[in-house]
């Protein structure tokens, strides 16, 4: 079956979609982006998605390219086309196409928008939960602003691609003062000595991921102690959990972090209980 997406108001086949080549984007990776994941035909967190969307918009002065309900009927109406019942959809807006100049282009330049979806078998989510994820850790390169979710994800391919030839399958950030950051694709949660969830708080470090912030929801909801805090990488290596954390799979234990052995190597109970109650807790926005 062929892939459909939409660019800038049209519902094209996938293999023949295209922007100009003085889009934005393109040049200045001048964009912020969205992915959601779909779970049995409902999209899952979709408020929260649109609202950071906004809030990226926002933090760059791209104005928006139509309003909410116009965009999500958009998003529906792809997903349909592709008949994705589980998968993801991904969002891109970039401040359109203009001569090539690092400044603004003029207001009347309208903002581009791609939106793509597809398939995932969510039993390869469940086999890699299973088994445990390794990672490495790299230093943590990126620009001040990784709060802001733009499409500038450079030093995130070149991370995963080293974790990728160390054969782990994340990177996880470290900052100058060695503390961890978050993962190339993800956040980063552990259960400490004293049985408490620790993430990193949500400051212009990280992403504020929204599968983070609904985790938390969960985490209340099942009554399991969550702190915001820094913590090194020496008390990651010792936690009794390390897992990450993302729109299209949820929950992953890590269980080797640069050849290290994470408590007993195999997924906690923590973990556990967070993706079985996840879509429980959840927003979910029907196709």
């Amino acid at each position: 079956m062929p892939r459909f997406a939409y660019v800038n108001g049209r519902y094209v086949r996938h293999a023949d979609a295209a922007v100009h080549i003085e889009d934005r984007g393109f040049v200045f990776a001048d964009a912020v982006y969205e992915v959601c994941q779909v779970r049995e035909r409902c999209i899952v967190d979709l408020s929260r998605h649109l609202d950071r969307l906004d809030r990226s918009l926002g933090e760059i002065r791209i104005r928006p390219p139509m309003p909410r309900a116009a965009l999500v009927g958009i998003m529906r109406e792809v997903l349909r086309r592709n008949r994705v019942v589980d998968g993801m959809v991904y969002l891109q807006v970039t401040r359109g196409v203009a001569r090539r100049d690092h400044v603004f282009p003029s207001p009347e330049v309208r903002a581009s928008l791609v939106v793509t979806a597809k398939s995932l078998d969510p039993a390869v989510s469940a086999a890699k939960y299973a088994a445990g994820i390794r990672a490495v850790t790299v230093p943590d390169n990126r620009w001040g602003r990784v709060d802001i979710k733009t499409v500038g994800l450079l030093p995130n391919v070149l991370a995963r691609q080293q974790a990728k030839e160390a054969g782990a399958q994340e990177a996880i950030f470290v900052d100058a003062e060695g503390n961890v950051t978050e993962g190339g694709a993800t956040n980063l949660w552990i259960v400490d000595r004293a049985g408490t969830l620790v993430t990193r708080p949500a400051d212009h470090a990280i992403l504020r991921g929204i599968t983070r912030t609904t985790l938390m929801d969960v985490a209340a909801k099942l009554g399991i102690l969550v702190e915001e805090r820094c913590f090194s990488t020496a008390e990651m290596l010792e936690a009794r959990e390390v897992f990450v954390t993302g729109a299209t799979t949820i929950c992953l234990p890590v269980v080797s972090i640069d050849g290290k052995t994470i408590a007993n190597g195999h997924p906690g109970m923590t973990a556990q209980k967070i993706r079985d109650a996840f879509f429980v807790v959840a927003e979910k926005t029907a196709i």
